[in-house]
């Protein structure tokens, strides 16, 4: 694969093969595809048309082997985890002793401060968080929140939504059902008052109209990265919340908290996954929202946002896949490209915006 930095992919269901798809049609990657079934990974490294992709090769791997995780990870430049959350501390551990740069797609609170800490006093990158929410979602926040003076508030929303819902949640799987269901049952970080805090899932209930169409948000965890922290003491408020169709939030309530799925997550996992179906007509909505001062005047800036599904290299992905690779996409482009901090612990945050925007798969958002 010659002196192309080399790219392993732990993971290739809906978002990793895409990520593998984009990487190897840049031409300036050598990627390994790993899933722990060899035909998922090996379908991966072709197109639609089944022709092999420039650049890549496939092999199987059990992410609960750490032996095989290590094997893996010799010789690579980056590792790019679009495995389950709760492989990443195990990855970005191999990765520290590898000598390989890490990025992930978490939306887990928890995943990220272990990584935070294998960053400390590391000359290898720890990326966590790299896809839409959080990730891309926080680059704009942020971004916007440097044309003001003085913040007050800092409103993320962020829906992944079927284009044509039919079932009565008005839902369709289309990314990680363990992701989706840690955003509805985990504590959820905010700012109040200026202070970091802690919100419970599922409240904060609002209704809105975004082109003649009724949405619903509420609080859900994970989507706001290491922004809370940040921005803490620093604006009066800062909250995400998700976006539905309306009347989804109280049956997932329902589930969740009255007839304890919350507790029992597995079964919880086995109910969406046998009775949602996945789809790639979906479109994914970003809004976010900032008002503070500017010149002494109260002024209030909105970014909204719709990208829907489409065709990439005559295969056609969901909105949500083409968001989520592109942000992980962008984040390993603009470091190998040495535009962004090069070592340590990377939060979203300190991405500029335009300087994503204007990154070849960061486009995507555009």
């Amino acid at each position: 694969m010659g002196n192309k930095a080399k790219i392993l992919v732990l993971g290739c269901g809906k978002i990793g093969k895409l990520v593998v798809s984009l990487l190897a049609r840049s031409g300036d990657y050598a990627v390994t595809a790993a899933d722990i079934h060899l035909e998922t990974a090996q379908a991966a490294i072709h197109d639609g048309n089944g022709k092999k992709l420039p650049y890549c090769e496939a092999i199987s791997i059990d992410l609960n082997n750490s032996s095989a995780i290590d094997k893996a990870m010799k010789g690579q430049t980056y590792v790019l985890s679009c495995a389950p959350y709760h492989c990443n501390v195990r990855i970005a551990t191999s990765a520290k002793a590898a000598g390989t740069h890490y990025l992930d797609l978490t939306e887990d609170v928890a995943t990220t401060k272990a990584v935070r800490e294998l960053a400390k006093d590391s000359a290898l990158a720890f990326v966590p968080q790299c896809g839409l929410a959080p990730g891309f979602i926080t680059v704009v926040a942020n971004g916007m929140a440097q044309s003001f003076d003085s913040i007050d508030h800092i409103k993320m929303r962020v829906g992944a939504l079927p284009q044509y819902p039919h079932n009565a949640l008005k839902y369709n799987l289309t990314w990680s059902t363990e992701g989706l269901i840690n955003e509805y049952g985990n504590p959820c970080e905010a700012v109040v008052n200026g202070k970091l805090t802690l919100l419970q899932p599922l409240e904060g209930l609002e209704r809105f109209n975004l082109d003649g169409v009724e949405y619903e948000a509420f609080n859900t965890s994970g989507g706001l990265g290491t922004l809370a922290e940040t921005f803490a003491g620093k604006a009066k408020s800062l909250d995400y919340k998700s976006v539905r169709y309306p009347g989804h939030r109280e049956i997932i309530a329902l589930l969740m908290n009255e007839l304890k799925m919350n507790e029992d997550r597995s079964t919880l996992k086995k109910i969406f996954e046998n009775a949602l179906p996945t789809t790639k007509q979906d479109v994914v909505l970003i809004m976010v929202t900032v008002q503070g001062l500017r010149q002494g005047v109260l002024s209030q800036e909105s970014y909204a946002h719709k990208i829907y599904h489409q065709d990439i290299g005559g295969e056609h992905w969901g909105a949500i896949q083409v968001t989520t690779a592109a942000g992980i996409c962008a984040v390993l482009d603009l470091h190998h490209d040495k535009k962004i901090k090069s070592k340590g612990f990377i939060r979203q945050e300190d991405i500029p915006l335009d300087m994503f925007l204007s990154n070849r798969f960061g486009q995507y958002y555009r």
